[in-house]
């Protein structure tokens, strides 16, 4: 069982979505499992018609709240689980949603001012937990160990259910021997693991084993990537040589260019190693730049983007590495449990500056004195009386005398105070 979280700002329109066709038409018969409105007839306002009513009884402490309110104030979490295990039934999945909005603190038991929330389901083996960040009481909810708090309920749920990993069915000698419909890609991947994915029957497994490739097989299916450790060059040799030898097998085989030695006049990736950290370095340099608050959310951005940014990257890449380490030594559940959990954390630490944008627009530049102040005295005897000026004990030594000493002298806006020694 898995979760994953988000945060909207335009509940009205969630909703409009969720009980909607959907992207690929595949939301079915959406309803409402579970939910607590706080005396707001919810159960009434889930026809289509009503969603704009349904959305305005969710906002209702965001609208109380004004001004002081997030810009993103709705809580999202969709759950999913195992798609070889018998579904939940409504009574079950709604279980699950009360569960984890008490576990993350959204409407912990007994709490009458805790927020407002519903679940709601559209599709087989998922359900989807909609909540105010904003409570009755008008306080806003921490969401800083959502994520982590999710996972944990959600492995605790799914070790309560039985959901534990089933073998998949035997391949029958018909589908050991028959070309595959779908074809076969072979791609490189965000993270820059090269995956192969279609070979669904042993013969094309084969190959692509015998090529150098890796098995995995979980509730996504069979498919198959080169190990982490592959050098680029390597990958893009391996690669092109499974796919010769799938299409002298009569499968029907989409590589990647970037992959395919035939079509590359350049390497694929020319940088050395440790580019990733190469690339956080220039970010670091791109925010201490920074001469204005926008400038700096411009930087920060290529950090928080909630696609593309450096903290989902390496969220991503903790996870596959979790991932990784059950797939090649089942023993070591204990050290893959430690990258999820580090995973998480990162998506904490993303949750709790998702709203940062505006405030980074509001950050200020150097002031005006210290942007005119001079970096460097002409005089070295004028600078050295300066920094005995603000000095107590050289103050002390010229006085002859115990008398206290002067005060420093109070570090200016914007500028951090001295750090004593």
């Amino acid at each position: 069982m898995i979760a994953h979280l988000q945060r909207a700002s335009d509940t009205a329109g969630l909703l409009t979505y969720l009980y909607g066709p959907g992207e690929r038409g595949n939301h079915v018969n959406p309803r409402l499992v579970a939910g607590d409105g706080h005396g707001a007839p919810i159960e009434l306002l889930t026809e289509p018609g009503s969603l704009s009513y349904l959305a305005q009884a969710i906002d209702a402490p965001v609208e109380r709240l004004g001004a002081r309110a997030p810009a993103r104030p709705t809580w999202v979490c969709s759950v999913r689980s195992d798609p070889r295990l018998p579904d939940l039934t409504d009574a079950q999945w709604a279980d699950v949603a009360r569960r984890l909005v008490s576990a993350t603190g959204i409407a912990p038991d007994g709490d009458l001012d805790a927020c407002r929330w519903i679940a709601l389901r559209n599709q087989a083996q998922q359900v989807y937990v909609v909540a105010s960040l904003v409570r009755e009481d008008g306080g806003l909810h921490n969401g800083y160990r959502d994520a982590f708090r999710l996972q944990t309920e959600c492995r605790r749920i799914a070790a309560e259910l039985g959901h534990l990993a089933t073998d998949s069915p035997p391949t029958s000698r018909a589908q050991e021997t028959s070309v595959p419909a779908p074809p076969i890609t072979i791609s490189s991947e965000f993270s820059g693991s090269v995956v192969a994915k279609g070979a669904n029957d042993d013969l094309s497994a084969m190959i692509l084993k015998h090529a150098g490739f890796q098995q995995i097989q979980d509730w996504h299916g069979r498919r198959h990537r080169l190990p982490t450790t592959t050098p680029v060059a390597d990958q893009v040799a391996i690669a092109s040589h499974a796919a010769e030898m799938l299409r002298a097998a009569r499968y029907d085989v989409a590589l990647a260019p970037s992959l395919d030695v035939a079509r590359m006049s350049t390497p694929a990736n020319p940088l050395e190693s440790y580019a990733a950290g190469a690339a956080l370095l220039q970010i670091t340099h791109e925010i201490r730049s920074a001469a204005n608050g926008e400038g700096l959310r411009r930087a920060v951005d290529q950090l928080l983007h909630p696609e593309h940014g450096a903290l989902e990257r390496v969220r991503e890449a903790l996870e596959v590495a979790g991932e990784h380490i059950n797939d090649l030594d089942d023993e070591a559940y204990r050290l893959a449990d430690r990258f999820g959990f580090a995973a998480d954390f990162v998506s904490s630490a993303q949750s709790e500056l998702v709203d940062s944008e505006d405030e980074l627009r509001r950050v200020s530049g150097p002031s005006q004195s210290e942007a005119k102040a001079p970096t460097h005295s002409s005089n070295p005897s004028a600078s050295r009386s300066a920094a005995l000026a603000v000095s107590p004990i050289a103050a002390k030594a010229s006085t002859g005398t115990n008398a206290p000493p002067a005060p420093s002298p109070v570090p200016s806006a914007g500028r951090p105070a001295p750090r004593s020694r």
